[in-house]
């Protein structure tokens, strides 16, 4: 089987939680996975239990705000697989809990520039790769908006699934297909810093969420 018919998936914030456990899931179900991360170390722990499953990925220790980086991964995957099938976007910048004027402008720019304006310029470049596969594109809900303390984290998670729901009311008849799923509590590191002291062992494990999101794409 030549790589353009191997089935393809990008996962986006594909080094640790669900990005991870959704990278891997994939990889088992016979993906190739592109795992899209900054954390090489924790890339290569996710290539191990992929390869340990039988799957196959390649490695993209990159950082999505960098436009450039992401015009050479999409040239790269469009000239080896011609297409996309699925891209799963799970990188979150998830800024410190805080009252909303105490927000460091820092940590303000960083959600912005992650969950927000990297979110619209992938969904340019992976848009066309898509299509050639009549692919889908899967987002990740965290509706915190306008909760207590969640002013920088929740106000872009907000604005990045207000974007994406946009794009899936347009393409409901001309695809790509855009589908946004809200996953349960799971024992992330995010949600341990914003929940510090909570009981996990009452969370769902995220390899456990990722096989029922992809089960409900009927991936």
């Amino acid at each position: 089987m030549s790589d353009k018919d191997q089935k393809l998936a990008i996962v986006t914030g594909a080094s640790r939680g669900l990005g991870a456990a959704i990278a891997e899931r994939l990889g088992a179900r016979g993906y190739h996975v592109v795992a899209v991360a900054r954390t090489t170390g924790a890339l290569e722990e996710l290539d191990d239990r992929i390869r340990a499953v039988g799957g196959a990925a390649t490695l993209a220790p990159m950082d999505v705000t960098q436009p450039a980086a992401m015009i050479q991964l999409v040239q790269a995957v469009l000239d080896r697989w011609g297409g996309c099938d699925l891209w799963a976007h799970a990188a979150i910048h998830a800024a410190p809990l805080g009252p909303a004027p105490h927000v460091d402008p820092k940590d303000m720019d960083r959600s912005i520039s992650t969950n927000i304006t990297a979110t619209h310029g992938l969904s340019v470049l992976i848009e066309p790769l898509l299509r050639a596969r009549n692919g889908t594109a899967l987002f990740f809900d965290d509706p915190r908006g306008g909760e207590s303390f969640f002013g920088a984290y929740g106000a872009t998670k907000a604005s990045q699934i207000a974007f994406a729901r946009s794009w899936q009311a347009e393409n409901q008849r001309i695809g790509p297909r855009v589908v946004i799923a809200t996953p349960k509590p799971m024992p992330t590191a995010i949600r341990g810093r914003f929940f510090p002291g909570e009981d996990r062992s009452a969370l769902t494990p995220c390899r456990t969420e990722a096989d029922r999101i992809l089960s409900e794409l009927a991936i």
